[in-house]
């Protein structure tokens, strides 16, 4: 009896497919030979005939050498945890793609000596904030916390905090335990809802290495509380660092209570930290904002070293802090009836038969960011039963369940994405 394995096409042939060939030109030779290998495994088990081997494997292949997919993000949440945060402005994908490249990062061209590292992302960020004495970058907001605790509360000094700020901010991780990782030693002050200005001034003393105040940008405490402003703490005689948490640079009309670094500084606080991926809508890194002084301990220190960013971090912010409007700015810009319209549009090209109508929807921040803040949007509602589908196509759209409809809220999605959104629900609606 002939044995089956010898009709399974040989891992050679395969390969010469120039179907295959232009993956592994794209894809690297490893995904490309592990698709190959599972179709000639469904082969030798009988379940696929041997002509249709390359066909399979070709239809195995991933899109791209990553895993992540891109998903069109139609939950109303514009700063998506889960989601990744902060969507790149289109200048930003284009600035990672010049770094990706051999760059000038640290050479100065004029002089071909080194130069500053990221001299123009610094520059950018100053142009944005002219109230910071200086600026530096790291490469997530808890470490920027970090690095100023370590920095200046090294020799055990101690870090002077309201018990009510000190939070938790994801996946576990808290405040205190985050700065006594790096050896800070805290003293709280105030109770869970209240703290005063006098509070802070009975702990303050000679072995206060600062003064710390935190944002609860992940939730609110409403009712007998109170809290201390930064022009008041500024007066105590100790340094002032502030974490604003969100990465807003500058006041803005729809977050009237969410704090922005250029008047955190100017109430006199001397050091601000934030995030660059929630309301700045950057890439993933940290923000340090102040005095000069400060600033340059913090940068010279060999711990801020241990949290440097790369050169495509550089870029992305470069080009979002000069560049358009980045797509979290243009969310919160975006009027009701222009969601409501495009709403509208949608459900204009899809089948009568869906049962698909246009909804009023509460969108939000999201990231962390201003919890209370409810942004009036528009959203297509869809049977529940789409919902699972619709995660499933190659382009996943993902929205929210919401009294037994799915609703795709366009706050977050880019009105170029209306038509992708549109195919999606067609192809569920029409499989065939």
């Amino acid at each position: 009896m002939p044995d089956p394995r010898r009709a399974v096409p040989r891992t050679d042939q395969l390969l010469a497919d120039p179907r295959l060939r232009e993956a592994a030109d794209r894809l690297g030779p490893v995904l490309v030979k592990r698709a190959v290998a599972a179709a000639q495994q469904r082969c030798r088990d009988g379940a696929l005939a041997p002509a249709a081997v390359a066909d399979e494997a070709v239809a195995a292949l991933p899109p791209a050498a990553t895993t992540l997919r891109r998903v069109v993000n139609a939950t109303g949440v514009v700063v998506h945890t889960n989601l990744g945060r902060a969507p790149l402005s289109a200048a930003a994908v284009e600035a990672l793609r010049t770094a990706a490249g051999a760059t000038d990062v640290e050479l100065d061209l004029t002089t071909a000596r080194r130069g500053r590292r990221g001299r123009g992302t610094l520059e950018a960020l100053a142009a944005a904030v002219p109230d910071a004495e200086a600026v530096h970058v790291v490469n997530n907001g808890a470490a920027a916390l970090a690095l100023v605790t370590r920095v200046l509360a090294r020799d055990g000094g101690s870090v002077v905090i309201a018990r009510g700020e000190l939070v938790e901010i994801g996946d576990g991780f808290r405040i205190p335990e985050l700065m006594e990782s790096v050896g800070a030693r805290l003293r709280e002050v105030g109770t869970t809802n209240r703290v005063r200005v006098e509070d802070y001034a009975a702990a303050v003393d000679g072995t206060t290495a600062f003064v710390l105040k935190v944002h609860p940008s992940n939730f609110s405490v409403r009712g007998f509380t109170s809290s201390v402003p930064v022009a008041d703490l500024a007066t105590l005689g100790a340094p002032l660092v502030v974490d604003i948490g969100s990465g807003l640079l500058a006041p803005h009309p729809r977050l009237p209570d969410e704090p922005d670094a250029a008047t955190t500084l100017r109430a006199g606080a001397d050091l601000v930290t934030a995030s660059g991926d929630k309301l700045l809508g950057g890439p993933q890194c940290g923000l340090l904002l102040g005095r000069a002084a400060l600033l340059e301990r913090l940068r010279r220190d060999p711990f801020a070293r241990a949290l440097r960013v790369d050169k495509l971090t550089l870029a992305a912010l470069e080009a979002t802090l000069a560049g358009p409007v980045p797509p979290v700015a243009a969310a919160l810009s975006r009027s009701v009836g222009d969601l409501r319209a495009r709403a509208a549009a949608v459900v204009a090209a899809l089948p009568d038969d869906l049962g698909a109508n246009v909804v009023d929807s509460d969108g939000a921040v999201g990231g962390g960011g201003a919890p209370d803040v409810v942004i009036p949007s528009a959203a297509v509602a869809l049977p529940e039963s789409y919902a699972e589908p619709l995660r499933a196509l190659d382009l996943p759209v993902v929205g929210r369940l919401e009294r037994g409809r799915l609703l795709l809220d366009l706050l977050a999605v880019d009105p170029a994405e209306d038509a992708a959104l549109v195919a999606a629900v067609r192809r569920v609606a029409e499989p065939g």
